[in-house]
């Protein structure tokens, strides 16, 4: 059955997600804006509740292409948060072309495996805005980067609405990559996605609270329940 991913922002949002069927969360801040890089305090509190926390590390919001500076500052981030002991970063970046940038990744992703070589590599929804999304995934299987997963909406404003891509993206990774479908995840898209063999279903399970996003547990719950917990 796929593992269920809840996007937090929050120690007190991880330990809940967990307690509500949540097999791991990716922890961000900023969500309203696609989430980036969250402080190393905000970490350091949400490893102490939920131990499989994988951090988004995506310096600014905006489009995926890095100069140097931003590259650099990335790779020293994903060091640091797999030195706080982190399960797994969370890393992409795009060339102007609109293909992945391999070379970014593999800074990022080696960075963060010289500080602790069992972290896992989550690439973020930068394959979403590649010109091809199958290609990406060739690319990244090509490359001999140590991948554990891709988080992909398959291209699609939501992931229910690329589920075909999706289940190509699937095929085409073969088993030696998992594919996590994320991204306007809905508690009734769920079975479409489940259905198209994704390894692990990602989403916010978020509520509008005045000016920002809450996490909600009945949502965790429920979710858990369409992917078979």
């Amino acid at each position: 059955m796929p593992a269920l991913e809840i996007a937090v922002t929050s120690a007190a949002a991880a330990a809940a997600a967990i307690a509500h069927g949540a097999d791991r969360v990716e922890l961000c801040t900023a969500l309203e804006v696609g989430g980036v890089t969250p402080s190393q305090a905000t970490v350091d509190a949400t490893l102490a509740v939920c131990a499989d926390t994988h951090v988004l590390v995506r310096s600014r919001p905006g489009d995926f292409v890095y100069d140097a500076d931003e590259i650099a500052q990335m790779a020293s981030d994903a060091a640091a948060i797999a030195e706080q002991g982190a399960a797994g970063v969370v890393i992409g970046a795009l060339r102007p072309d609109g293909r992945l940038d391999l070379d970014a990744i593999t800074r990022m992703g080696d960075a963060a495996r010289a500080a602790r070589p069992d972290v896992a590599i989550t690439v973020h929804r930068a394959i979403d805005a590649c010109i091809s999304h199958v290609g990406g995934v060739e690319d990244l299987l090509g490359s001999g980067l140590p991948i554990t997963r891709i988080l992909t909406s398959g291209g699609a404003a939501a992931a229910g609405e690329g589920v075909v891509t999706i289940a190509d993206m699937v095929g085409a990774a073969g088993g030696r990559i998992q594919i996590m479908a994320g991204g306007g995840v809905t508690l009734a898209t769920i079975p479409a996605l489940v259905a198209a063999g994704v390894d692990a279903v990602h989403m916010s399970a978020k509520r509008s609270r005045r000016d920002h996003f809450t996490m909600d547990p009945e949502l965790v719950e429920a979710a858990g329940a369409l992917v078979g917990r």
